[in-house]
């Protein structure tokens, strides 16, 4: 499978799909202009990874601000893995906030109560 690596910028997350390495994670910032070209490419290669997936699957979600746009297309990549999870798969999502971040907290804990996917909640402290 190609991995997928784009680089962050101020208005797009970082992402790294890597199913060889067992990197999957997107951190930074979310407000893309055109919010659905940008997710996409992610939730087509999700689809693809779907078919022949890792043993177990650990996404990491390490955003500092999302807009409202991009809390749509998050969800529709949670609901990726929430169907992965359906077929039996072994999923994790890794849910890091700023300790000081009480919406990105909420956030995570909001869409844990929507998806049917064991979530881990980490705090860490920004540099």
């Amino acid at each position: 499978m190609e991995t997928i690596k784009i680089m962050g910028t101020d208005d797009t997350p970082t992402v790294i799909l890597d199913a060889e390495n067992d990197i999957f994670e997107i951190s930074g910032r979310s407000l893309p202009e055109d919010v659905t070209a940008f997710y996409d490419p992610i939730l087509n290669w999700l689809d693809e990874y779907a078919a022949n997936p890792n043993p177990k699957t650990i996404f990491t979600f390490k955003l500092v601000y999302f807009n409202t746009a991009s809390s749509k297309l998050l969800l529709d990549i949670l609901m990726k893995f929430e169907e992965m999870r359906e077929n039996g798969l072994d999923v994790l999502i890794k849910w890091y906030y700023p300790e000081d971040d009480e919406d990105m907290q909420e956030a995570g804990e909001e869409y844990a109560d929507i998806v049917d996917v064991p979530f881990e909640q980490v705090s860490y402290t920004l540099s």
